[in-house]
């Protein structure tokens, strides 16, 4: 392990403690936002609202949403191993599919702000064994602070975009010296390992992408039920995690699809839900009828644009809609995670920024499992190809269920990667039991 830090590490934390008095402010300006839990900002100083498990204790840092579902088979491998499991995350969605999802004896708290003095008292207080981070939230002072503890800390499911790794490239000393604080890199692809690799990750293994394991979305029956029976005979489309200016491509697509599509219902469930009324807007001003599900509304026989802007409903969505559009992919934000719509039958349709999954839209595209579209135009072609061809909706979602079948794994080779640290876990508890 590297011991001495480079000058940008030292600036970075006297920086951050210098900063850390102004902590009240930064969350009292998130919380108003809503990105803040009211009730649990002390856990972002660091101050645990929950008491430790007496037993070993496995720390899992998880981002937002995403990472969390993807970490969820390994939560579940951990507790079925009888290791007590703490999950720490910066979003209030987060936190709620936390409460909702987690198995019974994982504990969830808010990750701390990374000054010095918020890592420390948390760090001090869970004495994690073993530290599991996934992808790339990777915080100095959270990760240097582990290091300093002695505590092994392991990289799941990571991810390094072009982007990413020639912006790292400009401070090598600084990227070498914190992936240097990692006993081991589990990577999602043979390019992410040559970018941690070239980076100075000093050991680094391509286990595949977690996200590929996750089990298809659920769905509240309950829930769902009133909203089959109100789209029953029409064709519907979706397009999922939508980014602003992509919501206006979808809106014109849909105008050309209801000339031969008159009974067209597409879905849009924006990336962010808290821009549902705006959506909305997008719609009426382009003179469609527009319902929000946030205020109760169902689609009715004249409902054209359907906004989902509710939290945790995508399974709804991909069990309702035949053709599914993957946002963040017309603007260039990087493109949306495929996987969820795939592994529910849905023929999924994407635009050309897709550098967030740039190797598994690759195969996908390769072995025709997605259809790739360019502009605006290109989608509404795209789309009106497929809701006029049953059969090519099924070739197209078969093949791209097929490919992502073959991908899956990556759970087994994860957990087989760090079982020599829980074994070694285990040793040193017996011994000390002994």
């Amino acid at each position: 392990m590297a011991e001495r830090l480079p000058f940008t590490f030292l600036a970075y934390r006297l920086l951050t403690a210098a900063l850390t008095p102004l902590s009240g402010l930064v969350l009292a300006h998130r919380l108003k936002r809503g990105k803040e839990h009211p009730d649990r900002l002390g856990e972002r100083r660091g101050k645990p609202s929950l008491p430790r498990p007496a037993e070993s204790l496995v720390w899992l840092h998880a981002a937002s949403v995403g990472e969390l579902v993807a970490a969820l088979p390994i939560i579940k491998r951990l507790r079925a191993s009888e290791f007590a499991v703490l999950v720490t995350s910066g979003t209030v969605t987060s936190a709620e599919v936390a409460r909702q999802q987690l198995p019974p004896g994982a504990l969830h708290q808010f990750v701390p702000l990374d000054s010095p003095f918020f890592v420390a008292r948390f760090l001090d207080y869970w004495r994690p064994d073993l530290a599991l981070f996934i992808e790339s939230d990777l915080w100095p002072n959270l990760i240097l602070g582990a290091a300093e503890r002695r505590i092994p800390l392991i990289l799941l499911n990571g991810r390094l975009s072009k982007r990413s790794f020639e912006r790292w490239r400009r401070v090598p000393a600084t990227i070498e010296a914190l992936l240097a604080r990692f006993d081991l890199c589990l990577v999602r692809s043979a390019e992410d390992a040559a970018r941690f690799g070239a980076l100075g990750a000093p050991r680094v293994s391509t286990t595949g992408n977690l996200k590929l394991d996750v089990p298809p979305l659920s769905a509240d029956p309950v829930a769902f039920a009133p909203l089959k029976i109100a789209v029953i005979g029409r064709p519907v489309v979706a397009a999922a995690s939508t980014h602003p200016d992509e919501e206006i491509a979808v809106v014109a697509a849909h105008r050309k699809l209801r000339v031969k599509f008159p009974r067209l219902l597409t879905i849009i469930a924006p990336r962010h839900p808290d821009r549902g009324a705006e959506v909305a807007a997008i719609a009426a001003a382009s003179g469609l009828t527009a319902v929000q599900r946030s205020q109760g509304a169902l689609p009715n026989a004249t409902t054209e644009i359907y906004v989902c802007d509710t939290l945790g409903e995508l399974g709804l969505v991909y069990r309702l809609a035949s053709v599914v559009f993957m946002g963040g992919s017309l603007v260039p934000h990087g493109g949306q995670n495929p996987i969820e719509p795939i592994k529910l039958d849905a023929a999924v349709v994407h635009g050309p920024h897709v550098a967030n999954f740039a190797d598994l839209y690759r195969a996908l595209d390769e072995a025709s499992g997605t259809g790739a579209v360019t502009d605006p135009d290109s989608l509404a072609a795209r789309l009106a190809g497929l809701l006029g061809n049953a059969s090519a909706r099924t070739r197209l979602a078969m093949a791209g269920r097929r490919t992502i079948e073959a991908l899956t794994g990556a759970v087994d080779r994860s957990m087989a990667a760090i079982e020599p640290y829980l074994l070694q876990i285990r040793l040193t508890t017996w011994t000390q039991d002994a």
